[in-house]
């Protein structure tokens, strides 16, 4: 059941179309019209709305920017619907309004249900919408990668749930791998490392500096080395300021302050600013008596002994040694020594450590083993059923002989340490397990299987494509399916097949694929056609929805590139019956 349909695209100043509504119907919507008159456009912009890469190219020459804003019915309990109102977005009566603005200098914006949102949301939201195939999804097929990719997504569960399990055990095996190269590389190293860390944490432990020490003996030494100085200059300015018992004469600055103090002491009482004058006098008195005493205590304490000074220029040295070495200052030596005192412990700690990565690389491969098998196992059991399923499909493809099949290969390596051990053998392993996959096709019977990159043309390429993804369809649907020029390379019988097969489609989805046979589009619920002007632009009224007469015009345009020829509207008409009589025949 439908749970989403994209009801319509706006499109402004992209590519050729200059501004223009294209109206999509819940079944099946053919879009076709004239080379070069901007069908693919339509592709380009849902995938913009998709969030798809925003080329600044894009936007119309002469335009600011280009504007893609599209129309989507979804049902609340989607997922979309709930990751959108996550989002802050709004649904109007389960309508979901999304757009994306491209500027010509390259900047990019997109909103949904109203609300400015990171581009990223709109490809969160893709995965649940739409399924969008274009030419490059087609030659995307071709690689090996992709293929595996696609059996996985068909597998489900089976696949994912180790996948997931495979894909965290195979990063942590390569970070233990890469730590235990680096250990056992760069061992000699390392071992030079570690004598060089302790053999300098020797030097300091020797000295056994303590924190401040080398500032406190410079200042000693300093004191020690001038010693008869200081006290000399200690003692002439204690006299100076109490004076010398030795020459009673001599004039002191006690005796001066003690003057100035008499003299204004006797009439202090008559004016309160000398009295102020006078207790600044008398607190001199004292500071000169203090700092002449403590200059005596200073003079008489000095030691001016040549051992100590001996002793702590030795001391001074070996500090010295250290901070020429290890830091700048005594502390910085110690902080070097802490620091250094870790990284050795590390460095002594590497047969322990080296020895606990060996035992988890070992576990950690016998873990990859068993979940590589399991992959495996899985994948080859997802292969036949999915790989049945395409054939059945390719049966309804007008390739009623063709049979796919899948090759699931492990490459075993010669190296048992560089793989896994899955039976007895070193099997190479990825990021996705041991198996190498790849995609073969037996177009007719007696035909070898050979990959479908080297052994499908193009028609039968794009039927394959179509086929994988109608078996999607089943297995894990979205609502909306875009296909561009999926009948490349195909004609006649078998583009009437393809455009059966998507019809049956548009059952259970919305279908619009872009198209330029009229034997696909003849089974078309919704026919449009993109048109140009005479100026070379598409406009609002350039994408037609062809009804009736109008239909049959557009094949017969498409059929002999004449619309009124009466042949080719004779095959258009037929056409039209025989799609019409299919579809209502099941």
């Amino acid at each position: 059941m439908v749970v989403s349909v994209l009801e319509e695209m706006r499109i402004r100043s992209l590519g050729v179309i200059d501004d223009a509504v294209v109206e999509l119907s819940p079944g099946f919507t053919a879009v076709t019209g004239e080379t070069g008159a901007g069908k693919t456009m339509v592709v380009t912009s849902l995938g913009l709305l998709l969030g798809g890469r925003a080329d600044p190219a894009l936007v119309r020459i002469g335009a600011k920017s280009a504007v893609v804003e599209g129309r989507i019915v979804v049902d609340r309990r989607s997922p979309a619907a709930v990751r959108a109102e996550e989002a802050g977005a709004e649904l109007d009566d389960g309508t979901l309004l999304i757009s994306r603005t491209l500027s010509a200098e390259g900047r990019s914006r997109a909103h949904v249900g109203g609300r400015g949102v990171p581009v990223g949301l709109l490809g969160e939201l893709a995965d649940d919408l739409v399924a969008v195939h274009g030419q490059t999804d087609q030659q995307g097929l071709l690689r090996p990668a992709r293929q595996r990719q696609a059996l996985d997504r068909y597998a489900g569960d089976a696949v994912s749930v180790p996948l997931a399990k495979y894909a965290g055990a195979y990063r942590r095996l390569r970070a233990v791998a890469a730590e235990l190269t680096e250990l056992t590389t760069r061992a000699r190293e390392r071992a030079q490392e570690a004598d060089l860390l302790r053999f300098g944490l020797d030097e300091v432990a020797a000295v056994e500096p303590l924190p401040g020490e080398d500032a406190e003996l410079a200042a000693e030494a300093s004191r020690l080395g001038h010693a008869e100085a200081l006290a000399t200059a200690a003692s002439a300015a204690h006299d100076a300021l109490a004076g010398n018992p030795e020459d009673p004469e001599d004039i002191d600055a006690a005796t001066l302050v003690a003057g100035a103090q008499r003299a204004v002491e006797a009439v202090r009482s008559h004016d309160p600013a000398l009295a102020a004058l006078a207790d600044r006098i008398g607190e001199i008195g004292i500071l000169v008596a203090d700092v002449a005493g403590e200059l005596a205590g200073y003079a008489s304490g000095l030691d001016a002994d040549p051992l100590r000074l001996a002793a702590v220029e030795e001391r001074r040295a070996a500090l010295t040694h250290l901070t020429r070495k290890y830091g700048e200052d005594i502390s910085a030596v110690l902080a070097w020594a802490e620091t250094g005192a870790v990284r050795l412990e590390a460095l002594e700690g590497d047969d322990e450590r080296i020895a606990e990565l060996t035992d988890e690389r070992d576990a950690l491969r016998a873990e990859l083993g068993e979940l590589a098998q399991t992959l495996t196992d899985a994948r080859t059991e997802a292969a036949e059923r999915f790989a049945g399923a395409v054939t059945a499909e390719l049966a309804e493809l007008a390739m009623p002989h063709a049979r796919v099949t899948f090759a699931i290969r492990q490459t075993e390596v010669a190296d048992a340490d560089s793989g896994i051990d899955v039976d007895g053998r070193a099997v190479a392993y990825g990021p996705h397990g041991a198996d190498d996959v790849e995609l073969y096709l037996a177009p007719h019977p007696g035909a070898q299987p050979r990959p479908i990159a080297k052994g499908a043309s193009g028609g039968e390429l794009s039927r394959v494509m179509l086929a994988v993804e109608v078996v999607f369809a089943g297995s894990d649907p979205v609502p909306t399916y875009l296909f561009d020029e999926v009948d490349a390379g195909v004609g006649g019988k078998a583009a009437v097949e393809v455009g059966r097969r998507l019809a049956r489609l548009a059952r259970s989805a919305q279908v619009v694929v872009v198209t330029h046979l009229p034997q696909v589009a003849a089974f078309a619920d919704r026919h449009l056609v993109v048109e140009k002007t005479h100026d070379g632009s598409v406009t609002r009224s350039g994408v037609k929805a062809m009804e009736g007469e109008d239909r049959v015009r557009e094949l017969s345009r498409m059929l002999a590139g004449q619309e009124d020829s009466h042949l080719a509207r004779a095959h258009a008409e037929e056409l039209l019956a025989a799609a019409r009589g299919a579809t209502a025949g099941g």
